[in-house]
């Protein structure tokens, strides 16, 4: 049986490999967990470098279940999002900033049109900077495969790769000029603070009311968050937060969490809310969230 304290060592980067791979947190939660049984039943003599053979055993984990999960987001009712993730605020600053690009929902959506293979090999080169040889023995391909398959992938995502730098104080003070304007029914301000272009993503997964499809245009973006908030139930209360990188909103209602919001800004205005609506993905938030 091999050493707990090792494997902990190593936890926050399966967690971050397996949560891009699947945009899940409880399925990412549940690949290391399975990483940890597999760790736990080899033979420690064998093991040149524990780093490698983790990164190995929950890469091919997810892979295999994006392959079995193929069907369900096939048939996925209305807009997938991935679950919204809260940063770790004691967590390490640097590295912290380095992977938060990775983190966003823009990010995550357009490496979900990668396949599995293409996705870990984007991910393991361009996010998590192994090598060539490293990934080839990560996923059992040679490296000329290896290639071929990121360049396969950077030629799929090209020009759709987000590259947000939003001051972290600024976004939040135009996330409470939002919410303000959506308050007062401000339909002139409201414009003036998101993009021409600007979008809503919701997601109930078919379990809870959510627009099935993207909210398109700035006008609309608008006009929809106006209605939202005249027929807002009583005792609703937002609580700001960091989530994916990105400022974002709790949303509860009689203290029970009904929604997160996140906000994609973009050259100092609202490009993009993403809105989780589906209770499975809300679990983890609740937990971390009692009132």
């Amino acid at each position: 049986m091999n050493d707990v304290s090792t494997f902990e060592q190593h936890r926050p980067l399966l967690f971050a490999i397996a949560y891009r791979m699947l945009g899940g947190v409880a399925e990412a939660e549940d690949m290391v967990q399975e990483t940890f049984v597999r760790w736990q039943n080899r033979t420690q003599e064998k093991i040149q470098s524990v780093k490698a053979l983790l990164t190995t055993i929950i890469t091919r984990l997810c892979i295999d279940h994006l392959r079995s999960a193929r069907h369900r987001r096939e048939h996925y009712v209305g807009v997938w999002l991935p679950e919204p993730l809260l940063i770790d605020e004691n967590g390490d600053p640097a590295k912290a900033a380095e992977l938060a690009d990775s983190l966003t929902n823009a990010f995550l959506l357009i490496v979900e049109t990668l396949s599995p293979v293409e996705r870990a090999v984007f991910l393991l080169r361009e996010v998590f900077d192994y090598d060539f040889p490293e990934v080839s023995q990560i996923l059992g391909k040679s490296e000329d495969n290896c290639r071929q398959l990121l360049v396969r992938a950077r030629k799929r995502l090209a020009g759709r790769r987000p590259r947000f730098h939003a001051d972290a104080a600024q976004a939040e003070r135009l996330v409470n000029r939002f919410f303000q304007a959506c308050e007062q029914g401000d339909r002139e301000v409201l414009l003036s603070l998101v993009t021409d272009d600007a979008a809503i993503y919701s997601d109930g997964g078919g379990k809870v009311p959510a627009a099935r499809q993207p909210i398109l245009g700035a006008e609309r973006v608008a006009r929809f968050f106006i209605n939202i908030h005249r027929l807002a139930p009583p005792g609703s209360r937002a609580s700001y937060v960091t989530i994916n990188a990105e400022p974002g909103v709790l949303v509860f209602v009689n203290g029970r969490l009904e929604q997160s919001m996140t906000f994609e800004i973009s050259e100092g205005r609202i490009h993009a809310v993403y809105v989780v609506r589906n209770p499975d993905k809300l679990k983890h938030l609740a937990k971390q969230n009692e009132l």
